[in-house]
């Protein structure tokens, strides 16, 4: 399934900081950055709960914010892109 993750982390201070690249981290592990602070991800039921559980435990619910929009496994038709920043399609082979 498509999971799109949002964040936004406030960086009023260094621990913000810190937290912002934390949770960009994580993300990375799990999908490709679209967008400066989304992140989509083609992740199992199972992979989905972990990196939720994951960036629950880095943000403050205080100051911090995080989305996950839950495209299923039919997205290809959901999603329209427009301009630049190409991504990769995750379900093709990677060749480097």
């Amino acid at each position: 399934m498509l999971i799109v993750v949002a964040y936004d982390i406030s960086v009023k201070d260094q621990k913000g900081a810190k937290r912002l690249a934390r949770v960009a981290k994580i993300c990375s592990r799990y999908g490709q950055r679209v967008q400066n602070s989304v992140f989509e991800c083609l992740i199992d039921q199972l992979t989905f709960v972990k990196l939720k559980t994951e960036l629950t435990k880095v943000i403050v619910e205080k100051t911090d914010s995080l989305r996950f929009y839950n495209l299923g496994d039919h997205y290809k038709n959901k999603v329209t892109h427009i301009g630049t920043k190409e991504v990769l399609d995750l379900t093709d082979a990677l060749i480097f």
